[in-house]
C-alpha cells in the first residue's frame, strides 16, 4: 500500500486524479506568504521507491488516466529522471492521458525547450506555474526568485514546447500602497506570455509566515480588504488582452468572489460582474467557507 510522506498538497483540479509523490518539499522553498512546504527539506526520491509506489498505485487504481506528480515542483528532476518516471507510469498505466506537475519559472529555464519538448511527447502535458505578480518589485519583496522578464520566458518557454501552463496570480500582495503596480506588473506578464489557464488566489498568510513576510517585505504592509481586492481584479479583467485565449477563474476558495469566463471574449461580462459586486448587487463569498 502507498503511502504519502505528509503534508500532501495539489491543486484543486486534481483532486480525484492520482498523485505520485516524485520530490518532498520544494526545491526554492524561499516565498515569503508560502508556508506550504517549511515542515519539509527537499528530497529527490530514489527511482526504486518510487517505482515501487507507482505499482503499488496501479494495482489499486489500474484505470487512472491522470497522474499528478508531487511535491512543490517536481520539474525540478533532471530530464532523464522524469522520463524514467513518466516510462514507468506509461508501462503500469495503460489508461494514461496526462501527466502534471507544479514548476516553478526556473525550473522551466534550466531546461530547453527541446526537453520540454521531449517530456510533453512522453506524457507531461500540464504544468501548473506560480506567476504570484508581475512587478518586479513585488516578485522582489515576496522572494520569489523571478523577475517579470524571467517570468515571461519561462512561461514563453513553456508554450513553445506545447505545455499547457495554469498559471495563478495573488491578489493582495501589493497590499494597499503598491495595489496597482502590482496588477498593472502581472497584466503585461499575461499579456506578453498567456498561459492556457489563469486563476486568482486572494492573500491568505498563514500564521507561520506572518512574521517572516512582513520582515522581508522591505517596507510597511497594509492588507487589502475586499474591497480592495475588488478594485484589483476589476484593473487586472480590463487590463487582459491576451494575443490567445486564456480559460479565467477565481472560483479558488480563497477568493470574494467567484468567477470564470475565457478572455479575451468574456472581459466586459466579468467587469460587470465586479462592478455588480461593488456595488453590493451580487453576493461575495462568506469569509467563514474561504480558505486556502
Amino acid at each position: 500500500m502507498m503511502l504519502y510522506d505528509m503534508p500532501l498538497y495539489r491543486p484543486p483540479s486534481e483532486g480525484q486524479n492520482l498523485i505520485i509523490q516524485a520530490t518532498l518539499g520544494c526545491s526554492f522553498n524561499g516565498c515569503t506568504f508560502c508556508s506550504m512546504y517549511k515542515s519539509k527539506q527537499f528530497l529527490a526520491r530514489p527511482l526504486d521507491v518510487l517505482f515501487a509506489d507507482i505499482e503499488d498505485a496501479a494495482r489499486d487504481w489500474p484505470d487512472a488516466h491522470r497522474v499528478f506528480l508531487a511535491d512543490g515542483d517536481a520539474l525540478v528532476l533532471p530530464t532523464d529522471t522524469l522520463m524514467a518516471i513518466l516510462d514507468r507510469l506509461r508501462a503500469n498505466l495503460p489508461d494514461l492521458a496526462r501527466v502534471s506537475c507544479y514548476a516553478t519559472p526556473t525550473n522551466l529555464l534550466r531546461k530547453s525547450v527541446d526537453e520540454l519538448r521531449a517530456l510533453r511527447d512522453a506524457g507531461l502535458r500540464l504544468v501548473y506555474v506560480g506567476i504570484e505578480s508581475g512587478s518586479g518589485d513585488i516578485l522582489r519583496r515576496i522572494r520569489k526568485g523571478a523577475t517579470e522578464k524571467s517570468m515571461v520566458q519561462a512561461l514563453s518557454r513553456a508554450a513553445e514546447a506545447g505545455l499547457k501552463v495554469s498559471a495563478t496570480v495573488v491578489l493582495g500582495l501589493g497590499g494597499r500602497d503598491r495595489w496597482r503596480e502590482h496588477i498593472e506588473g502581472t497584466a503585461r506578464v499575461v499579456n506578453a506570455a498567456p498561459p492556457t489557464y489563469l486563476s486568482t488566489l486572494q492573500l491568505h498568510l498563514e500564521p507561520d509566515a506572518v512574521d517572516e513576510f512582513l520582515a522581508k517585505y522591505g517596507a510597511p504592509f497594509a492588507a487589502q480588504d475586499d474591497a480592495g481586492v475588488l478594485e484589483e481584479l476589476r484593473l487586472l479583467l480590463s487590463l487582459l488582452d491576451p494575443p490567445r485565449p486564456v480559460i479565467f477563474r477565481s472560483n479558488h476558495a480563497s477568493n470574494c468572489l467567484p468567477l470564470a469566463g475565457n478572455l479575451p471574449r468574456d472581459r466586459d461580462r466579468l467587469v460587470a460582474l465586479v462592478d455588480m459586486a461593488q456595488r453590493g448587487a451580487a453576493p461575495l463569498r462568506p469569509r467563514w467557507i474561504r480558505g486556502l
